[in-house]
């Protein structure tokens, strides 16, 4: 018999769970399935290039095997759903910037954001519906909330930079932040009036010591 042309692969086998995010984690990283499969067992079959996932027999997913620091994400875009896929001309770089023309808080906040998914695609939709509260709100009140927001979290949520918005808590930031007029010492300074120690019932009483 002859030879094979290609020489024999080890692989190892391991059994996993869809995650919500429509991949399964191997060997520390991460790799998409077609999301139908969200919460299902399926097998994974594993060798030094490639990456395959079996469910009941059947290849539903492969990916080139991804090394270096743990937690990487190989997704394809056939396996997201399509509410999913219309952010996939959106990128992190393009929301950044659109944040740092509102200003640098927003710009955290955005980041923070990005950041804070496993998959960055998953964050664009909250990306796009913070930044469009400048429509609604203004970009001045957007980046003031946004500033308030993160001095309570590192990472705040849509939902409480928008609830700053709505309560118009930002626009009492705002005041607080102004200093305060000393209106007292203005109207001392214009109606001054100087009274004498007999006005507070207390009368000058010269030389008590001295015998006068």
């Amino acid at each position: 018999m002859p030879l094979p042309t290609k020489p024999f692969e080890l692989s190892a086998w391991k059994i996993a769970t869809v995650q919500l995010n429509y991949h399964i984690a191997a060997d520390k990283m991460n790799y998409s399935v077609p999301y139908e499969y969200i919460k299902h067992k399926v097998d994974v079959r594993l060798t030094a290039q490639v990456v395959e996932v079996f469910y009941k027999g059947n290849r539903i997913a492969s990916h080139k095997r991804l090394y270096g620091h743990s937690g990487q994400y190989s997704t394809n875009l056939e396996h997201m759903p399509e509410k999913h896929r219309q952010y996939t001309q959106w990128n992190a770089e393009r929301f950044i910037r659109w944040a740092c023309d509102i200003g640098p808080f927003t710009e955290q906040a955005v980041k923070a954001i990005i950041a804070s998914r496993k998959v960055e695609q998953q964050s664009y939709k909250t990306c796009i519906a913070l930044l469009k509260l400048a429509d609604t709100y203004s970009a001045a009140r957007l980046e003031t909330a946004c500033e308030k927001a993160m001095q309570y979290r590192s990472c705040p949520s849509f939902k409480s930079i928008k609830t700053i918005l709505k309560t118009s808590s930002d626009k009492r930031i705002k005041d607080i932040q102004k200093p305060e007029k000393d209106t007292h010492r203005t109207e001392g300074s214009q109606y001054a009036f100087t009274r004498g120690n007999t006005y507070y019932g207390y009368p000058i009483v010269r030389g008590e010591n001295n015998g006068e």
